[in-house]
């Protein structure tokens, strides 16, 4: 766990892996957050200032993360076959072949010895 006075300051760390990975520049997320300038994400990804939550689910959003990646808590892994179901727009053939799909890769990566 995080110490108090520490957690901004490691929120802003995973926001500045995320936003490195996800090839943005502070001046392109601040304008993506209608921030005025790259100051802000500078002290947001510093810690020297407290993001929101509204502006940190904003962040999870544009650099495709689950916002409990920025505050250390494992990410909750797609459940497809739970994602299937409340698809309605799919016919259940295709949801059965992308089920069928998914299978198959998991066969190949035990039979890979779970090598990516």
């Amino acid at each position: 766990m995080v110490k108090e006075e520490k957690k901004y300051e490691f929120i802003g760390g995973n926001i500045r892996k995320a936003r490195e990975l996800s090839g943005l520049s502070q001046r392109q997320l601040a304008e993506k957050l209608g921030y005025e300038s790259s100051t802000t994400v500078s002290y947001i990804e510093s810690g020297e200032r407290k993001v929101s939550i509204v502006d940190l689910e904003k962040i999870a959003t544009l650099l495709d993360r689950d916002i409990r990646y920025f505050i250390g808590q494992p990410e909750e892994q797609l459940n497809v076959r739970v994602a299937l179901r409340a698809e309605t727009g799919l016919k259940e053939k295709d949801k059965d072949a992308i089920l069928h799909i998914i299978e198959m890769a998991k066969d190949r990566t035990r039979e890979d010895g779970g090598n990516k």
